[in-house]
């Protein structure tokens, strides 16, 4: 699943290629589980608005629409009453899940298998939504009614930081992976940052000192940095908004390497699951 850099990556390249331009029309699929919100409230929200600013909150790339204007007539379907307006500003938010992609393409483009979105914009362009496993979630919002939960860990202070661990007798690993928390830090980068900052996946947050959290939020921030800067993290599905590959999985020093010596020390790296997830650490150089 795509974690922060990842998201980051896409919403700036989406923010470069789409922003200023005109929803003219949306297409949605039939598959329910992938909207979150009602097929019919998102088509309204979307048509005729201008995407004035793409961004980053948590995980979710968070498109700010602005409308100029009264909102279109949007026909009733027979038996069903007609959605409340969110506004003349709104939120679209859309979640990738495992493999979900955001696709700006020309319109005569072919459209792929388990396409599930297609917004014509004004500039003849098409924003299509692909999501192969169906784990991604669209929705929408009135403008700032969005809440992704926990904290953004780019912007977090030290006692902040400390407040969120403090007491909680679950392994380290788990707490910086629950997004209410703190949000965006998914399984690649809780591995790295606990790998940089010597602690152990496994221990308990509450047994960690304020020096070691103060270390583990630098060596998060530092982490998380340095793999946006290198457009993420291709593993699997992960591609940018230009359909490019990420490169910081080339400095990976301990996920994905079990069994490979540790850069630091040459001991093998371990892997152990906690909570259902793979994680993975040197044993000498964490504890």
């Amino acid at each position: 699943m795509p974690e922060l850099p990842e998201v980051e990556t896409i919403a700036r390249g989406l923010q470069k290629r789409v922003a200023g331009d005109v929803i003219e029309s949306v297409w949605l699929g039939s598959k329910p589980q992938t909207m979150k919100s009602p097929p019919a409230e998102i088509a309204r929200t979307l048509e005729h608005t201008r995407i004035a600013q793409v961004h980053r909150m948590g995980k979710h790339i968070v498109f700010d629409l602005e409308r100029n204007g009264a909102a279109p007539a949007i026909m009733r379907a027979k038996g069903r009453k007609r959605l409340p307006a969110l506004g003349s500003n709104s939120q679209w938010i859309v979640h990738l899940g495992m493999t979900g992609r955001l696709q700006v393409c020309e319109s005569q483009a072919e459209i792929l298998k388990h396409t599930h979105a297609i917004l014509k914009l004004a500039s003849g362009r098409e924003l299509r939504f692909v999501d192969p496993r169906r784990f991604g979630r669209l929705s929408v919002a009135r403008a700032g009614g969005f809440d992704a939960g926990g904290i953004e860990p780019l912007e977090a202070d030290l006692e902040g930081f400390l407040a969120l661990f403090r007491g909680r007798r679950t392994p380290i690993k788990s707490a910086l992976l629950n997004q209410k928390l703190l949000r965006g830090v998914g399984n690649i980068y809780a591995d790295e940052s606990l790998f940089r900052a010597g602690i152990r996946p496994r221990r308990r947050a509450s047994t960690i000192t304020r020096d070691q959290l103060a270390r583990l939020l630098a060596s998060v921030k530092e982490v998380l940095r340095e793999a946006i800067a290198l457009g993420g993290s291709s593993i699997s599905d992960y591609v940018d908004a230009d359909g490019d590959e990420g490169f910081f999985q080339l400095q990976h020093r301990v996920y994905g390497r079990e069994d490979e010596p540790c850069v630091t020390c040459k001991t093998s790296i371990k892997r152990i699951v906690i909570a259902g997830r793979s994680s993975h650490y040197c044993a000498v150089c964490q504890k």
